[in-house]
């Protein structure tokens, strides 16, 4: 599907510290929640298949606003995918889980892998602060923040 995959390791520890940092810093306006799985093979067809089983084998849709969202990448296959709950997906639409899609693939086709999924985990950030604002009374981190590396 696309072709934007180096052979060698896929990030760097400053490339991956850069995407965790993406992560916390856009779940620190909103009580929204975002994960990033990065796996060599996409075993569907269809990525936003696999995205969605990660997301329910990773227990994303038990937050408590159904406002996660995970953004998936498949290194081999190059595939990638942002699925989001019914809670933000209600409040964004198909077009804004495309777009971001789109925006990753531009960045990935420049060889701005990390930046690509930084973005992508950022732009996410605002949109679920937009409908899902961060009360400190209420709020807190519902999954861990660190880039989940499948087979």
């Amino acid at each position: 599907m696309f072709s934007f995959f180096r052979k060698k390791e896929f990030f760097t520890p400053e490339e991956k510290q850069q995407i965790m940092e993406a992560v916390q810093q856009a779940e620190q306006r909103t009580s929204g929640e975002v994960r990033v799985f990065v796996e060599s093979k996409c075993s569907y067809v269809d990525a936003i298949d696999r995205a969605t089983e990660i997301f329910f084998n990773l227990g994303m849709q038990n937050t408590k606003d159904r406002n996660a969202v995970l953004v998936y990448v498949a290194l081999k296959d190059h595939q990638l995918a942002v699925f989001g709950d019914e809670g933000i997906h209600q409040k964004v639409g198909k077009p804004f889980w495309l777009r971001e899609a789109s925006k990753m693939v531009n960045n990935f086709s420049k060889d701005n892998y990390a930046e690509g999924i930084k973005q992508c985990v950022l732009d996410i950030g605002e949109a679920l602060q937009a409908h899902f604002p961060y009360d400190r009374q209420t709020d807190k981190n519902e999954l861990p923040d660190d880039i989940v590396f499948g087979r």
